[in-house]
């Protein structure tokens, strides 16, 4: 398992990309563990029983203790196994706090608005949220360059903290202009995180979980038909 008796088990579901977050965590840090897939729509005991509050994945339980939300899983694996892969937070405590603060942005403000944007009830909200999601990937533009100091990674030289924070976003994000042809980030707009998606994207912990396009693509279509045909009987 993950060494030193250890034992972990990722309760998760694969098209999601906070699931991803944990496992791309687990890759860099080279960690083994058992993987549950759950049926969201027919929860496990096991998953009501680890997240009573939430009932939602990912769940990592370490040696039973079950640990809820992607960002704190990826905080809790780089604490308790500080010895083994990379650090993925800044040794620095104002650089951790930032780390952590635009870990916050991405899903609060850049997630959040792309979302609005496929979900959108109105095309005049759609655009809006794609208006918002435009102005997140310019400020995250910024953070990249501030947090980078010059380097490939948000990290630096290795991937750290926001990399995976991020990076569990672009598979959703190649599925979204495979679509749709938006991209987001691109040449004109976010050059750096353009060049940083090519070479996340690379690296081999990322490749060994990243789910396939091409299924993403076919899930995206299926649960928008079921939600289509959902408001259609209301």
């Amino acid at each position: 398992m993950a060494g030193g008796g250890d034992e972990l088990k990722l309760l998760g579901m694969w098209a999601s990309p906070f699931v991803l977050r944990v496992k791309l965590a687990l890759s860099f840090k080279g960690l083994s563990y058992e993987y549950v897939e759950e049926n969201l729509r027919d929860k496990s005991e096991l998953l009501l029983k680890s997240s009573p509050v939430q009932k939602k994945v990912p769940v990592l339980i370490h040696n039973g203790n079950p640990i809820c939300e992607s960002q704190i899983i990826v905080q809790y694996l780089d604490e308790v196994y500080s010895a083994t892969g990379p650090s993925f937070l800044p040794v620095d405590r104002y650089e951790r706090a930032m780390a952590r603060f635009w870990a916050a942005f991405i899903d609060d403000k850049f997630l959040v608005s792309w979302l609005k944007a496929g979900r959108g009830k109105t095309e005049h909200e759609k655009a809006e949220g794609l208006k918002e999601t435009f102005a997140a990937v310019e400020t995250l533009e910024g953070a990249f360059k501030e947090c980078s100091k010059g380097k490939p990674f948000f990290g630096g030289d290795s991937v750290g903290y926001l990399d995976i924070a991020l990076g569990a976003l672009v598979a959703w994000m190649r599925t979204a202009e495979v679509r749709h042809g938006i991209r987001l980030f691109d040449a004109s707009r976010s050059p750096l995180l353009e060049k940083w998606v090519e070479r996340f994207g690379k690296l081999e912990e990322v490749m060994r979980v990243m789910p396939d396009i091409d299924r993403l693509v076919e899930h995206a279509k299926l649960r928008e038909a079921e939600v289509a045909a959902a408001a259609a009987n209301n």
